[in-house]
């Protein structure tokens, strides 16, 4: 070991570069941030080759004076904070005074700036060993440019970590994205190696801010989005933005943007509380998205936790994450079909289903398309199944009325009297349509293969997969009965004996109290042999054996009755799948409107227990669009 010594202040830096500029998006992330805290309203940044070889940004914010240009590239140096209480209710984004030092220290950089005060403005770049500033004038609007070249080029080693070009710029264009969402007000212009990629003008209204989430993210998310907007008074809080729906999940979490006062953070308080929302209503290993923003009081949040600062931690946790799960978790539950968030089959994606030859499966892409839910009945349709449809008016005539169907089914019925039955219900069901408003799932026509129910709705067909749908329905009602006065139950005239392993029977043995409060009654009456006396009212004409199996098989797997406790949802849900109408029952039409009614009243009805919708819409430009209908 040699003897203690300073380190030289350009070494120094490279040290601290090492913690905040990891590749040229890190360096657009600092220089974006100190934009945005000068009040910048409008952003422009041009970078080459990834950002490697050029990052230049300009801004229009209030600019930095003549004799602050040369602390701005020094380390600790900073007009954001001045003691240690503004540190802790800090409200910019950058806040340490290590950025520009830092990238200074591995670039060739120059900063020019101008205020409003100054006639002209000053340039600003470090040389040297020492790093020591020189300060010279330079045309320039108010404002400020950062223009970093040559990134890494005095420390080669960490140039060879970098990737390809393709890949630097995806991150730093990642950066620019978030940063964007994070200020609507504020416009934001990129180009990379003189290409436009980016050209966002301020976004005001909720329809510009839609706009803008649909150009940087995709226009899927924004039609399969739903509007947030909660605030408690009480605890100051605030949240919204857009969650997407069920139905538009994502097989990574690549689609999650949570601001805290206009901060992106990563935080597992606020993971925990989003992926517990949506638990019920999301098929096993999807990922949900969201466009979120919380606002409160900046006391509440410490930013200083990380030199990214990505993460943050909040001094009320639990306070935090119960407000977040139960905004989110009512807005799902609260999805009802009127509101014009159905999940919709596009007519292309149909199209490409149907065109597969027979015995040939259909594309993992194709059937992705298929089950994606569309915003408000698919508003892109034109483009999606065909310009055609812009003389649509001129053929509309050719489509059966509500009346027109009644009556051909009237018809069909004198021809086929063995079938009357079901038909007289179709046609009585339609026939209210004639006089009222067509609820939004419609009124049964048929039944298909015993696993479908085909309905006809103002806006076209609606297919529901029975099961689903059914299981959907009993689920609910028994959270409901359980959490209110606990799940009615009625004894067995011949109890049922069945046979288990040891270990499952230690299991219902040691449980007892858990599956009373369920709606069992469960004796042991050998070392493998249990015996069931008593069941939920709604499960009397389940396979009992089989439900207890997989409960048990549940409860083992969960452990301790704390954590079965924790997990009261998917036993009873496991319940709900036993006890929902099977494939291959045939209904009747009163039967299948019934369901389509209770579908209609039931929160999270577009999705089963297991996360899989139950329900589909397909409008009548998607049917013109299969059968190329004015074309």
């Amino acid at each position: 070991m040699s003897r203690i010594h300073l380190l030289t202040p350009r070494l120094a830096n490279q040290i601290a570069a090492g913690e905040v500029v990891e590749r040229p998006a890190s360096v657009v992330k600092e220089i974006l941030e100190n934009s945005l805290d000068a009040g910048a309203s409008r952003i422009e940044l041009d970078v080459e080759q990834g950002g490697v070889k050029l990052i230049r940004l300009r801004d229009d914010g209030q600019g930095i004076e003549k004799d602050d240009l040369s602390l701005a590239l020094s380390r600790h140096a900073t007009s954001k904070i001045r003691n240690l209480d503004d540190l802790e209710a800090v409200q910019s984004l950058g806040f340490r005074g290590e950025a520009l030092a830092s990238v200074s220290s591995v670039s060739r950089l120059t900063l020019t700036s101008r205020t409003a005060d100054q006639d002209a403005g000053w340039q600003v770049l470090t040389e040297g060993r020492d790093m020591i500033a020189e300060v010279s004038p330079a045309a320039h609007p108010q404002g400020s440019t950062v223009e970093v070249r040559d990134l890494f080029f005095n420390t080669p080693a960490r140039r060879k970590f970098l990737k390809t070009e393709k890949t630097e710029f995806k991150h730093l264009e990642e950066v620019v994205k978030r940063m964007a969402l994070s200020r609507f007000d504020v416009g934001f212009t990129l180009r990379h190696n003189q290409k436009v990629i980016h050209q966002l003008r301020p976004a005001v209204t909720d329809a510009e801010q839609e706009r803008r989430i649909a150009s940087l993210l995709s226009p899927a998310f924004i039609e399969n989005a739903m509007k947030v907007d909660v605030s408690a008074e009480a605890s100051g809080l605030r949240l919204w933005g857009w969650v997407g729906l069920p139905t538009f999940s994502r097989s990574q979490a690549d689609l999650q943007y949570f601001f805290v006062n206009g901060r992106i953070i990563r935080d597992k308080v606020v993971a925990h509380a989003l992926r517990q929302a949506y638990q019920d209503v999301l098929y096993h290993g999807r990922h949900p998205a969201y466009v979120l923003y919380m606002e409160l009081d900046p006391k509440l949040v410490d930013v200083n936790v990380h030199p990214t600062k990505h993460e943050v931690r909040f001094r009320e946790t639990r306070l935090v994450h119960d407000f977040i799960f139960r905004t989110t978790h009512r807005v799902i539950a609260d999805i009802r079909p009127e509101q014009g968030l159905e999940p919709a089959i596009s007519g292309a994606a149909a199209g490409a289903m149907l065109s597969a030859a027979p015995g040939q499966a259909v594309s993992q892409q194709n059937f992705e398309q298929s089950r994606m839910p569309l915003h408000q009945l698919q508003r892109d349709v034109g483009s999606a199944a065909g310009s055609g449809f812009s003389t649509h008016n001129s053929y509309s005539s050719d489509r059966p009325s509500v009346g027109q169907v009644r009556e051909q089914i009237s018809g069909y019925a004198a021809l086929h009297p063995q079938q009357n039955s079901g038909l007289e219900g179709a046609s009585g069901s339609l026939a209210e349509t004639d006089n009222a408003e067509c609820p939004p799932l419609g009124y049964a026509i048929a039944q298909l293969h015993g696993v479908f129910i085909l309905a006809q709705n103002d806006a076209g067909l609606v297919v529901v997969d029975m099961h689903a749908a059914h299981e959907r329905v009993v689920y609910e009602r028994m959270k409901l009965a359980y959490e209110a006065e606990g799940v009615r139950s009625q004894p067995l005239l011949v109890p049922v004996s069945m046979a288990v392993s040891s270990a499952e029977a230690d299991c219902a043995e040691e449980r007892a109290e858990v599956f009373a409060k369920l709606g069992f009654e469960i004796a042991r009456m050998g070392e493998e042999t249990l015996v069931i006396r008593q069941l939920p009212v709604s499960l009397a004409s389940a396979d009992v054996s089989k439900l207890i199996l997989d409960v048990l098989g549940d409860m083992v797997q969960f452990g301790t009755s704390q954590k079965i406790q924790e997990h009261t949802n998917e036993l009873l849900a496991t319940m709900a799948c036993h006890g929902s109408v099977r494939a291959n029952r045939q209904l009747s039409i009163p039967e299948m409107n019934a369901l389509l009614r209770d579908m209609e009243q039931t929160e999270r009805s577009g999705q089963c227990n297991h996360g899989r919708p139950t329900w589909t819409q397909m409008s009548m430009n998607d049917l013109d669009g299969l059968f190329m209908r004015g074309q």
